[in-house]
């Protein structure tokens, strides 16, 4: 990918580095031949980012170009906010004060050039602080108060403003980040990539969406058809101005990093599985089974339980019945109901957190069916089987976990009522990638909810299709960045 620093003056970058051309703002912002260059990321570091500068011009046309401006016009915005401390995530905040603790002063001032400090001590927030607000050069103001340190202001910073003593660390930073070596970047395995995907993974995450085995299918296939691809963690939210394309393989919630990647890389031009308006349907068991219902989707017989008709489950479904928090996930939030007593303590913790909750008939069944659909079409079809001696999938005994057994069919091997059903459910989402659970009881198939970011583990959902599985899916990323690069 071409790589390009814009700047206001030949002056404002005097540096010499490998595989990057230096250009000036009004040569990129005038000459049409940028206009039809790809596959190109710009740094901007004009002197002035205000709006309607250059510099703000710059990054704006670079965004409507296809090119990768660093920093986005987003950025730029989020620097000339007065409350900065609005912007600080919980994890910054907590990092900014763990760092600076040790100090004796009130005040302190960090420089943070391509991400990285002088000093070493410091790599982790300067980390965090370019993923915030990414840019190439800049300097961040702290201050302590009452409850702790704070950031109290964040800017760019000029060139002609970087200390001589700093000089050598920026050349070499520079040059670390224009080859690859990013901050826990995975290198290149060369240039023939025409597009660059990111995956999003958690390594301590405990119930992770795909496995080793699956996500080294994901790289493989993405490679394999012109991706460059790059696993990036829950602290690099600022790297995604880098791609073309964004996969989460981790598991989504709408109060949760995860959701602000979504919509960041929304926001950045990106292609994004999971978007976040699937996020955001498929986590609320509310909003599921409210649309499912209003689109004629047969589903389990459903309460939507609120204060004013508890009195309302057990005349209406019977017991036992199952109640759901709204944003549970891998069976936790599920919770089977036997007595009169155990439902009004369980109805009574639920709504303690949310207003609404879902209640719905116990229909046992000795496994569940999954469809996993993408783009509008099913890919693969399994059978969870219910664990030993238990009424759901997963069964949770404080840490210790045990699972049902499954089994993959190829699609035109599932009962076709099954596939059709799921099909139905899923486009009432999107066009992402889901994981339709239905049951079927007495020939009757009934969709118990559609999950964004499914499970896809080596040996389980790839065990018919196996590596064309992972191809299918990256060639759907492949299909979507190309449409949006022509487009």
């Amino acid at each position: 990918m071409r790589q390009l620093i814009v700047v206001s003056r030949p002056e404002d970058w005097p540096l010499s580095i490998s595989g990057v051309e230096r250009i000036s703002a009004r040569d990129y912002l005038t000459n049409p031949a940028w206009a039809e260059s790809r596959a190109t990321r710009v740094f901007n570091l004009c002197r002035s980012y205000g709006y309607q500068s250059n510099g703000y011009y710059v990054s704006l046309l670079a965004a409507a170009r296809g090119h990768k401006p660093l920093p986005a016009v987003s950025t730029m915005l989020d620097f000339r906010a007065q409350n900065v401390v609005r912007l600080t995530s919980a994890e910054l905040g907590r990092l900014i004060d763990r760092s600076l603790k040790p100090l004796h002063s009130d005040q302190f001032t960090l420089s943070v050039y391509f991400g990285r400090n002088l000093a070493r001590r410091y790599d982790s927030l300067a980390r965090a602080l370019f993923n915030q607000f990414p840019a190439p050069l800049l300097q961040a103001r702290f201050q302590r108060g009452r409850d702790g340190w704070a950031l109290k202001r964040v800017a760019p910073i000029a060139f002609s403003d970087i200390p001589a003593t700093h000089m050598e660390f920026v050349t070499e930073s520079a040059e670390r980040y224009f080859s690859g070596q990013r901050p826990r970047s995975s290198p290149r395995r060369g240039n023939q990539s025409r597009f660059d995907l990111a995956i999003l993974v958690n390594p301590e995450e405990e119930s992770s969406p795909s496995d080793k085995r699956a996500l080294a299918g994901f790289r493989k296939a993405g490679e394999e058809i012109g991706f460059h691809v790059d696993f990036i963690g829950p602290d690099e939210i600022g790297r995604l101005a880098e791609f073309d394309a964004l996969f989460i393989r981790e598991t989504t919630a709408v109060n949760h990093h995860t959701y602000r990647f979504a919509r960041r890389a929304v926001a950045e031009g990106l292609v994004v599985i999971d978007d976040p308006d699937s996020i955001l349907k498929c986590t609320n068991k509310v909003y599921l089974a409210e649309l499912l219902q209003r689109h004629g989707v047969a589903t389990p017989k459903t309460l939507l339980v609120h204060r004013d008709n508890v009195g309302d489950i057990e005349a209406v479904l019977g017991l036992p019945v199952v109640l759901k928090q709204p944003d549970s996930a891998f069976s936790i939030g599920v919770n089977r109901i036997d007595s009169r007593e155990a439902l009004a303590t369980a109805v009574s913790e639920l709504l303690a957190d949310s207003d609404m909750v879902v209640a719905q008939e116990y229909l046992p069944t000795a496994f569940d069916w999954r469809v996993g659909v993408l783009d509008g079409r099913a890919l693969y079809v399994c059978r969870y089987y219910m664990a030993r001696g238990h009424w759901q999938i997963i069964h949770r005994q404080g840490k210790r976990v045990r699972e049902g057994m499954a089994d993959t069919l190829a699609v035109d091997e599932a009962p076709s009522a099954v596939v059709d059903t799921a099909l139905k459910a899923a486009a009432l989402i999107g066009n992402g990638l889901y994981g339709v659970d239905l049951k079927e009881v007495d020939g009757r198939v009934m969709v118990i909810e559609v999950n964004d970011n499914p499970s896809i583990d080596g040996g389980c959902e790839d065990d018919v299709l196996g590596k064309a599985l992972y191809r299918e899916i990256m060639g759907v990323f492949l299909k979507r960045v190309t449409a949006r690069k022509l487009g």
